[in-house]
């Protein structure tokens, strides 16, 4: 088991999970963040600490694709280990359904 990011985060990226993560295993896209599944070693801390509740079991009933996209993504963005700036309308975007069609990116953070 791991845990992944879901299309929750997508245009929030509160980053609280990156700074209480012991293994550093979290990775910025441009709209969102993803978790290296190699690298999490499932121990759940940062599950509570997102306010989306972005972060979920890959355990969980459909969540497939999350687990690919997550594997996928965290070999190319950047690793991150510190909070970063949190988008000025993530609150507006935080109960949104449906926002990996329209807004996700597979740029990586930062470019």
């Amino acid at each position: 088991m791991t845990y992944v990011v879901t299309d929750a985060c997508i245009r929030c990226k509160y980053m609280d999970c990156v700074e209480i993560c012991p293994v550093e295993c979290f990775h910025e896209g441009e709209t969102m963040l993803v978790i290296d599944p190699e690298i999490c070693i499932h121990c759940g801390v940062c599950v509570p600490e997102c306010p989306a509740d972005a972060i979920q079991p890959d355990t969980d009933p459909g969540l497939e694709h999350w687990l690919e996209l997550n594997a996928t993504f965290a070999r190319q963005w950047p690793n991150i280990v510190t909070r970063g700036d949190v988008p000025a309308d993530a609150d507006a975007y935080r109960d949104e359904a449906g926002k990996f069609s329209r807004y996700f990116s597979p740029r990586g953070g930062g470019e």
